[in-house]
């Protein structure tokens, strides 16, 4: 299997995003979305940002590597009665299958960072863009010292190095970096533009209890537990993100977690 489906196949990110709904919502809230607009939704899991665009009455298409997540999305637009949302599988960095310029807008968030071949997946955006619309994107930055980068961080450490010519997921949050890999996809410099935003997760649970969620769910971390395991450091582990989750909670209660995790908003302008 593609290690990157492997991954976000593995756990339930589902049990994640169920924190990051307000966020999402609100991101989404900011893209000026239209009635009847174009919207692929890439790396959309179970639809954070997809179901808000479809309750805006876009035309939205998510596209995921992990087929559970696919069906959660499915399933969460038939509950919800959306009939002008779909989920399928597809992998960013071809997107086979999708027309070329199909799509006014293209949003991923958290999602197709992730997606090994960095150019090509900045190729395939550029490709399913019609004139005139926009790439936005949602990607965490490395070293940031928010939530996300910080479970990332401490998760690489403990793990297995990753094989040779790996490129880090976190290298999308480096401005320089985006603008070369849209500039190859043919993107000038001066049609992409950044920013600092800020996705907040909301628990309702100590932040012991998040950090098991994230342990039991999010493949990432449960790689790092798995590896940790092995080498006996799991203790280590479990005792630096409870620390680094107390922290960051700004909820005022040890019953409930509220944390709010910095990222670079990249905005891509398609000629």
């Amino acid at each position: 299997m593609n290690p990157n489906q492997a991954l976000w196949e593995k756990g339930d990110f589902t049990r994640i995003a169920d924190t990051m709904r307000d966020s999402g919502k609100a991101f989404v809230q900011s893209l000026g979305v239209r009635p009847g607009m174009k919207v692929l939704d890439l790396g959309c899991g179970d639809g954070t940002t997809a179901i808000p665009e479809a309750q805006l009455g876009a035309d939205v298409l998510g596209v995921d590597i992990a087929r559970n997540l696919v069906e959660a999305g499915n399933r969460r637009a038939q509950k919800l009665g959306l009939a002008n949302v779909r989920f399928q599988h597809g992998d960013a960095r071809d997107l086979a299958g999708l027309p070329d310029r199909g799509f006014e807008l293209v949003v991923t968030v958290f999602g197709a960072m992730f997606a090994p071949r960095p150019v090509d997946v900045a190729k395939s955006m550029v490709r399913v863009t019609k004139p005139g619309g926009r790439i936005v994107m949602g990607n965490w930055i490395p070293n940031d010292p928010t939530l996300v980068a910080q479970i990332l961080k401490i998760s690489s450490a403990y793990s297995p190095p990753p094989p040779e010519g790996f490129i880090s997921p976190m290298t999308w949050g480096v401005e320089d970096q985006v603008a070369e890999r849209f500039k190859a996809a043919g993107v000038p410099r001066d049609a992409v533009a950044f920013a600092r935003d800020s996705f907040v997760f909301r628990f309702d649970g100590s932040p012991a209890q998040f950090v098991d969620a994230f342990r039991r769910w999010y493949g990432p971390t449960m790689n790092a537990f798995d590896a940790a395991t092995k080498s006996a450091r799991e203790t280590d582990l479990q005792r630096e993100l409870e620390t680094l989750f107390r922290a960051h909670n700004r909820s005022g209660s040890e019953q409930r977690t509220e944390i709010a995790a910095t990222f670079l908003r990249v905005t891509v302008n398609a000629a």
